[in-house]
């Protein structure tokens, strides 16, 4: 009997609206994705992506009945739902479904043979009082050395991306903290969604050896943006109490002709950071785009080289709002394409203005 090595396989499908499953269930009646080996579902629903965007749990819903037309409840369970909502600008909402499948072939050691691989991993419940403080960063952290573990990833090095969801507070999850006599680390329901990516980024940092544990605090968490990690992407919702964790990254005992390369983005218009790993991954040339995914921050310093800019000014619409849609713009340029998991939010993820980004391709003869 011939061994086998894992794989992974991506499909970017569009998406009409947060409950259209239409193009994934043409998938499965062509025979092209295999709903019992998905692994995650990424989205871009088109809400405001704040604490009230329900788009993230209306498509999560769709979704789920989705899986469970085709495979049981408790596979069902198993997959993790990442939904980040705002699609401002020209962001076109869609699904990254990723599946982990079984390919013939012996591991092997040679790191041009490396492939993208894939651990998911999901944390138990925080409690109100534990959202954007060191507790919530340390369960991150350990999810996600649970998340390597599953990817069979061994060194921080050879991890590419962070993908997390993490919760967020409510009014009536502020009230049942107070009820117990625990304070919340915010009152402000948005400013939670801020301080919980921030410490599942921070988490992140420390799973990765970005940062030196003893540097973050609760104090730190939400103020000093020195402390980051350039390979973490959190996004906040109402949704859940835990987190849904998908590490990526490249490792030799997967095959498959997908590959993963990542890039900081010094600032909003650093699209040079981005090109280097498109070049790097032979885009355009021998390797076909799949997908980029990326964070946006507007700078709080209120400048983008030397110029000011008038995000955190606006009282209409909020500056991840406005982050979102302009490296949106920056990044479709590059990929051509409009279908970019972009989210908004990068506390702790990338230096100030900044932020990680990570490009996926096809490599032919792979």
């Amino acid at each position: 009997m011939s061994a086998t090595r894992p794989a992974a396989r991506l499909h970017r499908v569009s998406a009409r609206a947060p409950d259209d499953v239409e193009g994934l269930e043409r998938l499965v009646t062509q025979g092209a994705l295999d709903p019992s080996a998905i692994v995650a579902i990424l989205g871009k629903t088109e809400g405001n992506g704040c604490v009230n965007d329900f788009t993230r749990g209306f498509a999560t819903r769709a979704l789920k009945d989705f899986l469970l037309r085709h495979i049981g409840a408790a596979e069902a369970r198993d997959v993790l739902m990442v939904m980040s909502g705002g699609t401002e600008g020209a962001l076109s909402p869609h699904w990254l479904v990723f599946e982990r499948i079984e390919m013939a072939g012996e591991p092997v050691h040679d790191g041009a043979s490396a492939a993208l691989a894939l651990g998911a991993a999901r944390t138990c419940d925080l409690r109100p009082e534990e959202i954007g403080t060191m507790a919530q960063a340390r369960i991150v952290r350990d999810g996600v050395l649970s998340a390597m573990a599953d990817a069979g990833i061994n060194g921080p090095d050879d991890v590419h991306f962070v993908q997390i969801k993490c919760p967020l507070l409510t009014s009536a999850r502020i009230a049942e903290a107070a009820a117990r006599g625990e304070a919340c680390a915010a009152s402000d329901t948005l400013k939670s969604m801020g301080l919980s990516r921030g410490a599942s980024a921070l988490g992140v940092a420390m799973a990765l050896k970005e940062i030196d544990e003893d540097a973050v605090t609760d104090g730190a968490i939400g103020k000093d943006m020195s402390l980051f990690s350039g390979r973490a992407s959190t996004s906040a919702g109402v949704e859940l109490l835990g987190h849904e964790i998908l590490v990526m990254g490249m490792s030799s005992a997967w095959a498959g002709p997908l590959a993963i390369g990542h890039a900081v983005m010094a600032d909003m218009i650093d699209g040079q950071s981005v090109a280097a790993v498109f070049a790097g991954l032979g885009i355009p040339g021998h390797a076909r785009f799949e997908a980029l995914l990326a964070k946006a921050e507007a700078a709080r310093s209120g400048m983008v080289r030397g110029a000011r800019h008038t995000m955190n000014d606006d009282s209409d619409i909020s500056a991840t709002r406005h982050a979102r849609a302009f490296v949106g713009g920056v990044l479709a340029g590059l990929a051509g394409t409009t279908e970019l998991f972009v989210s908004g939010g990068a506390e702790h993820q990338g230096p100030d203005g900044g932020g990680p980004v990570a490009v996926i391709a096809r490599r032919s003869g792979v």
